[in-house]
């Protein structure tokens, strides 16, 4: 079962691309961050006649998560996480696949910091902690896979000091990350690319996929029962090298 991590940053500007990604990889379970759209304008005809069923937590201009399945519907379980009724971002949806439960995450960048923007990434990874340790607590295989906004070691970026002054690299968007997998979750990528030097993400200036000036952001997180099925992780950076491409690479696991 391979079950993909993919912020497309804009579902409408990147469709093709999404389509050729399911034709030629075609993964049993797709999670797409960013989608930019609103719930009425998501493309579900043309994922629908590339053999994927959805589910999709839209919002327009902005954030918006999915679930993609191949031959069938997700079962949709969770939209949005508790803990801030004022909050009214699209970043969280939960859904069954097979008897796996997967969440698309796009948690907050965070920038600029310090400010409310960070306060708020700060508190989200509060409650997708609170949402986490319920799933652990139902002992199912369970994958938490997303855009996080987070850089958790030195080594999951190309420069430190190039961000080192990053929501995305800040001891406390660290430490939260790290709160999180110490509840008993596996990070994926990190298990099977130990040493780090992986990257998801590049960014579009400065001639960042050029210089293979990355940093790893997009995370598969497992529960232990999921942990015990893990063949193998890895990114599928050919895709970011494509004409309009996304700024991120799609990220993977395979579970047996």
């Amino acid at each position: 079962m391979k079950i993909v991590s993919y912020n497309v940053n804009g579902i409408k500007a990147r469709l093709p691309r999404l389509l050729e990604y399911l034709a030629e990889q075609s993964p049993d379970v797709l999670c797409l961050q960013e989608l930019k759209s609103s719930d009425e304008t998501f493309p579900e005809a043309d994922i629908r006649a590339a053999g994927y069923g959805a589910v999709w937590h839209g919002q327009k201009g902005f954030n918006g998560v999915a679930v993609l399945a191949k031959g069938k519907d997700p079962v949709e379980r969770h939209r949005g996480l508790a803990g801030d009724p004022e909050d009214a971002h699209s970043r969280y949806l939960e859904a069954e696949v097979d008897g796996v439960v997967i969440a698309s995450i796009y948690l907050p960048n965070g920038n600029p910091q310090p400010g409310p923007k960070f306060d708020y990434k700060l508190k989200w990874i509060e409650r997708l902690s609170d949402r986490a340790r319920a799933l652990l607590a139902e002992e199912k295989p369970v994958v938490l896979a997303g855009d996080y906004n987070v850089i958790p070691n030195d080594d999951d970026t190309f420069s430190v000091r190039a961000m080192e002054n990053d929501a995305l690299m800040q001891p406390e968007s660290r430490a939260g990350y790290r709160a999180l997998v110490a509840q008993g979750w596996t990070d994926a990528l990190r298990t099977r690319h130990p040493k780090g030097g992986v990257w998801t993400f590049w960014d579009y200036q400065a001639g960042a996929w050029q210089r293979d000036a990355g940093f790893r952001i997009d995370h598969l997180l497992l529960s232990p029962i999921a942990a015990d099925r893990l063949a193998d992780a890895g990114v599928d950076k050919d895709y970011r090298a494509r004409e309009k491409a996304s700024d991120h690479a799609p990220t993977w696991v395979r579970l047996r």
